[in-house]
């Protein structure tokens, strides 16, 4: 949930309230989009189910709709909003990890909580593999600060890059997610697998 401005309304621990039964409503449907299948997720990086790519594009789109126009009836200030901090080779770096490991071992971060919750045991190792590579990274915190923090380049949002405002940014991700889709569709033509 983000900082609502209604707080004569919505208190703090309200605001806490609904964020808890929004997350269950998304595990929700996380699972009943097949996301606690490693076949389904990683079916996505080789074109044969592209599920993935339409529910998070569908999410994001949702979201981003609901904070402009509730930014647009000040319901929320955006300025409050936490955006992390860009630092530049460690979000490559780090990005490229997490791909590897998404398309080896059929989980994100997320999905693998998802599919641990309903009793799937490699999901389960997962976890202990993320838990792991967690421990490793903050004992070796010390020898990786400098590079970790290095190629700093503030906090930036896309629209603040790209010198436009943040409809026009919005709408330009709307018919990229469109285009997706369609793509999408196409590869799940061309490369069908049966399902197990």
């Amino acid at each position: 949930m983000g900082p609502l401005i209604v707080n004569e309304i919505i208190s703090q621990n309200t605001n806490f309230f609904l964020a808890f039964i929004i997350g269950i409503g998304f595990g929700f449907v996380l699972e009943s989009s097949g996301f606690s299948s490693s076949r389904k997720l990683a079916g996505m990086f080789y074109g044969y189910d592209t599920v993935v790519l339409k529910v998070f594009f569908t999410a994001a789109i949702v979201a981003m709709l609901g904070m402009l126009f509730m930014s647009l009836f000040n319901w929320i200030d955006l300025d409050l909003v936490y955006i992390n901090p860009t630092y530049l080779w460690s979000t490559i770096i780090g990005g490229a990890i997490m791909g590897a490991g998404f398309i080896t071992g059929g989980f994100c971060p997320g999905t693998s909580f998802c599919a641990a919750s309903i009793g799937k045991i490699d999901a389960m190792f997962f976890i202990g593999g993320m838990f792991l590579g967690v421990f490793l990274f903050a004992e070796a915190y010390p020898l990786l600060e400098d590079f970790y923090k290095g190629s700093f380049k503030g906090i930036p949002t896309l629209s603040e890059a790209m010198g436009l405002k943040d409809g026009i940014v919005v709408l330009g991700i709307i018919v990229a997610a469109l285009g997706m889709f369609w793509v999408g569709e196409w590869a799940e033509k061309k490369f069908p697998q049966k399902e197990y």
